[in-house]
């Protein structure tokens, strides 16, 4: 059986892609796979499974070397298990930077592209099946987009992203705007997160000059709710790098969906030196607004200087 997973601290596109492909595979070729998660769902996929009536994958706590495996919407190591390497690395689907560091012991079929989500590169290779897809596939296939886009709002939206969710919402039936606003509003209820939950709920390890930072991103209609909750995540923010050997700092952004803003905390020198070098802002108090930024893959990541 073929484990099909994404990325840890797992979000619409990780988990509904792995539920997507393998259901490509069991239905459309003659391997058999399973779909599962990296860690704890938040509150936007949850909804997304309930709604399209499809049930919450299995947590997947470790590989080993007899397990054959296909990685979606990650090829960053950093995102998986310490030892994804021994494993047999069938199929990588994604649509993120290469970040090197996987390797294989024989060739893998490697498929990256440009598009905003995952599931819209695998919409693609799915060619003329999509004719085909059940409800609850098409469904979270649309969902994903719409997710990954902030219903188009984001720039790591293409064309072809969108008519990919325009096309699935009118076989659907679903209104984009209704749907897309149920989701957020889903996404935006943090009321059962810790503060640590919160830092560990959207978050990659990337690293800025020479220090190693978690970037967390909470994305909300509501981000006073969340700022609410400041001092709780700046201590909470502390405990964790204490945790985590390979964590030397925390950059938390909160993502105001609708206003398309976001707001870091700048709580620390580091952190005020960082989002000041590369956001070009002269950082004063303990949170910055950053105009216009939404985007962690195409905005943030990119900007980032030590």
């Amino acid at each position: 059986m073929i484990k099909v997973f994404g990325h840890q601290s797992p979000d619409t596109d990780a988990t509904c892609s792995a539920i997507i492909w393998a259901w490509y595979l069991n239905t459309h070729t003659a391997l058999e796979a399973k779909a599962y998660v990296l860690g704890e769902l938040n509150s936007e996929t949850q909804f997304v499974l309930s709604h399209w009536s499809v049930d919450t994958p299995e947590l997947l706590e470790s590989v080993n070397s007899e397990d054959k495996v296909v990685i979606v919407d990650t090829n960053n190591p950093q995102e998986l298990f310490d030892n994804i390497n021994d494993t047999e690395v069938l199929q990588i689907i994604d649509h993120h930077k290469l970040a090197g560091g996987l390797t294989t012991d024989l060739p893998a079929e490697i498929t990256v592209r440009p598009l905003a989500s995952t599931a819209s590169v695998m919409y693609d290779r799915m060619g003329e099946h999509t004719k085909e897809l059940p409800s609850e596939i098409a469904g979270l296939v649309l969902s994903c987009i719409l997710s990954d886009t902030l219903e188009f709002r984001s720039p790591t939206t293409t064309p072809h992203d969108k008519d990919i969710a325009e096309q699935l919402a009118a076989q659907l039936g679903v209104d984009i705007s209704k749907y897309a606003g149920e989701m957020f509003a889903a996404k935006s209820d943090i009321s059962s997160f810790t503060d640590i939950g919160l830092i560990k709920l959207d978050s990659k390890k990337y690293a800025v000059g020479e220090k190693n930072f978690r970037i967390s991103v909470v994305e909300t209609t509501d981000p006073a709710s969340v700022l609410e909750r400041k001092a709780g995540i700046i201590t909470a923010i502390q405990e964790v790098c204490a945790e985590e050997e390979d964590t030397d700092e925390v950059l938390f952004f909160i993502v105001d969906i609708l206003n398309e803003e976001a707001t870091v905390l700048t709580y620390n020198e580091l952190t005020r030196q960082v989002i000041t070098n590369s956001f070009g802002v002269a950082t004063e108090g303990d949170t910055e607004i950053l105009p216009g930024i939404v985007s962690r893959k195409k905005q943030i990541l990119p900007a980032l200087k030590a």
